[in-house]
């Protein structure tokens, strides 16, 4: 199973409460985890694009570097591990962000990808002048796959004629191409964000559900799969939160205190902007990122408990058909990386290829 990391480019990572641990994000801090992350055999880290945060007693995100120019920082500092920015798309035209995922493949030496995202959030976007009307919560999808069939006729072929509903391209070139093959990931769950993952995309990242149930997420995976089937390989990876420690007790009791301390202004915030799309194509990942139940740390799959406990869990979850990884976060993101390394991922069976290989 391959685990990487959802490193913090937003205040506070993914815990919006006033108990858990706070911090800023900065290049030194995210240089840390990744750098660390590939010392210990990790395969991947991720990075989110935020533009507006959701304000509260914490200011819940309002502090965030930007996806692309973090990247192509710690591709410079880096020698192994691969590395995934996100991006606005419609904020940047695609031709840009083909060049500038093919500069970062250079600077990376092929160790590069991209999470294609539609944008739910419409402040982040409206607060620029660029929100196309609130007709594109229906017609997302539709954008985003000609954005990426756009983006696969550059990198391979160096330009573009495409025409299509929202792009029209006019002999449109670029070179130097990619040397590597570029992956392509999507978050949606969505009967339309499944199809375009299937037919454009080659990861498909969903939510974990629920705290130590870790084939909760079984069902998503299963659904991915059947959409793809007799079509391209798609590889589910989960995102999961993990808060451990020496014994179960000690994790509990840190889960509990960050759930005690729940931003309670930004959650209604981010609740608000989650209910705005009322299409009934609306995503189900969002849903339950906003869902009142466990908003606290977006209602991701949350495994609490000791160092074993937790890569018991994870063995669980490898086993589960379909699944390619797991996509971590930490309530502190410099001694969780660590903790995972040294005390996590030696007692997995399903991690005991890279415990040998660095013997």
């Amino acid at each position: 199973m391959e685990v990487g990391v959802f490193i913090p480019i937003g205040n506070n990572g993914w815990l919006i409460s006033t108990t858990s641990p706070q911090y800023m994000p900065s290049f030194a801090l995210n240089k840390t985890v990744t750098q660390t992350a590939e010392a210990y055999g990790l395969d991947f880290v991720l990075s989110m694009i935020k533009l507006r945060g959701f304000g509260g007693q914490t200011g819940f995100w309002d502090h965030n570097l930007e996806s692309f120019t973090l990247m192509a920082g710690l591709a410079a500092v880096t020698t192994r591990i691969r590395l995934f920015a996100t991006v606005a798309t419609l904020a940047i035209p695609p031709a840009i962000a083909a060049r500038m995922v093919t500069t970062i493949d250079d600077i990376s030496g092929g160790r590069f990808g991209l999470n294609v995202i539609t944008g739910w959030q419409k402040p982040e976007y409206s607060q620029m002048g660029v929100w196309p009307g609130d007709e594109y919560f229906a017609q997302r999808y539709d954008y985003v796959s000609e954005y990426v069939q756009i983006l696969r006729e550059l990198w391979t072929n160096g330009r573009s004629d495409f025409k299509g509903r929202f792009f029209q391209m006019d002999d449109c070139r670029m070179e130097p191409r990619p040397k590597a093959d570029i992956k392509v990931i999507c978050a949606g769950q969505s009967n339309a964000g499944m199809a375009f993952t299937a037919a454009l995309a080659d990861y498909n990242f969903c939510l974990g559900k629920g705290v130590n149930t870790p084939r909760a997420v079984a069902p998503t995976v299963a659904r991915m799969q059947q959409v793809a089937e007799g079509g391209r390989k798609i590889a589910c990876y989960a995102l999961m939160m993990i808060i451990a420690d020496e014994t179960d007790a000690a994790a509990m009791t840190k889960w509990n205190l960050y759930r005690s301390g729940a931003d309670t202004e930004a959650l209604a915030w981010m609740t608000q902007q989650g209910e705005a799309d009322t299409t009934s194509g609306s995503d189900t990942n969002v849903r339950q990122l906003v869902d009142p139940a466990s908003a606290v740390n977006f209602n991701m799959g949350t495994l609490v408990g000791s160092y074993a406990h937790v890569a018991a869990m994870l063995d669980e979850m490898a086993d589960i058909p379909g699944l390619g990884g797991v996509m971590l976060t930490f309530d502190d993101f410099v001694s969780g990386t660590e903790a995972f390394g040294s005390r996590i991922q030696p007692q997995m069976r399903s991690r005991r290829h890279i415990m040998e290989a660095a013997l």
